[in-house]
């Protein structure tokens, strides 16, 4: 039975706050015509928009530039069955501005790049739609009160 006590949703602030405390997310798109998900390591940039840092001979490149695509991220505890989770809809675009590609340099917004990098671009979701959900807790959950 659904409880509206444990179940919640997150306005686009608190989305975004808990988004900027995680280092990984999935990017979902298409990718030959059917669904694709891509764990990525990611930083939000002023706004709210999505920032990834990757090669420019990446496939994601390729696949998203353009196009409409989702970013997901959350945490959860099985433990307590509690948690949360985030979703970014918006159209991803690889920045070509030359100044815009600096002051994302600057920042260190690429820097957190889990791969060895010769080259960076960066690829930006803007945040057009974000919902977020948080669950907190059965109770009668292992490790609940």
């Amino acid at each position: 039975m659904f409880r509206n006590d444990v179940f919640g949703a997150l306005d686009r602030a608190e989305c975004l706050r808990l988004l900027a405390e995680v280092p990984v997310g999935r990017v979902v798109y298409t990718r030959q015509a059917l669904p694709a998900v891509l764990p990525v390591n990611f930083s939000l940039d002023s706004g709210g928009s999505v920032l990834l840092s990757t090669s420019p001979e990446s496939g994601l490149v390729h696949a998203v530039d353009g196009a409409v695509v989702a970013f997901e991220a959350d945490e959860f505890d099985a433990e307590t069955r509690s948690g949360w989770s985030v979703v970014v809809t918006g159209r991803a675009a690889l920045v070509r501005d030359h100044a815009e590609h600096e002051r994302l340099s600057r920042s260190g917004a690429g820097s957190g790049s889990w791969l060895p990098l010769r080259e960076a671009v960066f690829l930006r979701i803007e945040s057009e739609m974000v919902t977020g959900r948080r669950l907190l807790g059965t109770p009668g959950a292992p490790g609940t009160r």
